[in-house]
C-alpha cells in the first residue's frame, strides 16, 4: 500500500498562520499588536527569502522591495475587497461600532 503525499497549498499554509494570529489575538486581546507582529514576521521572512534566492542582494534590493511590495499590495487589495463584500460578522462597516485601532485608516 503506497502513501500519496499531497502538497500543502499556499492557502492552506496561510490558513495556519491566520489560525495562530487569531489565537494570539484572543490571548493578547489586541488585533493591532498581532497584525503588526505578523507584518514584521512576514517582512523578516521575506528578507530571508530574498537573501537566499539572490546572488547579489545589495544590487537586487530595490527589485526585491518592489516585487514583494507589489505582491503584498495585490493580496491586500483582494482581501480588502472580499471584506467589503462580506464584512466580518455580517455587518456593514457603517453599522459596526467605532474601533480606535483602525483610526489610522480614516481621513
Amino acid at each position: 500500500m503506497s502513501e500519496e503525499k499531497t502538497e500543502t497549498t499556499m492557502y492552506q499554509l496561510a490558513d495556519q498562520f491566520i489560525a495562530l494570529a487569531n489565537q494570539l489575538g484572543q490571548t493578547e486581546n489586541d488585533i493591532g499588536k498581532v497584525g503588526t507582529a505578523l507584518r514584521f514576521a512576514a517582512a523578516r521572512y521575506n528578507a530571508f527569502e530574498a537573501a537566499i534566492k539572490s546572488s547579489d542582494l545589495e544590487a537586487e534590493k530595490e527589485n526585491a522591495l518592489n516585487w514583494f511590495s507589489d505582491e503584498y499590495k495585490g493580496m491586500l487589495n483582494e482581501n480588502l475587497n472580499d471584506h467589503i463584500k462580506n464584512p466580518p460578522g455580517g455587518q456593514k462597516a457603517s453599522e459596526e461600532k467605532a474601533d480606535d485601532s483602525v483610526q489610522v485608516f480614516k481621513n
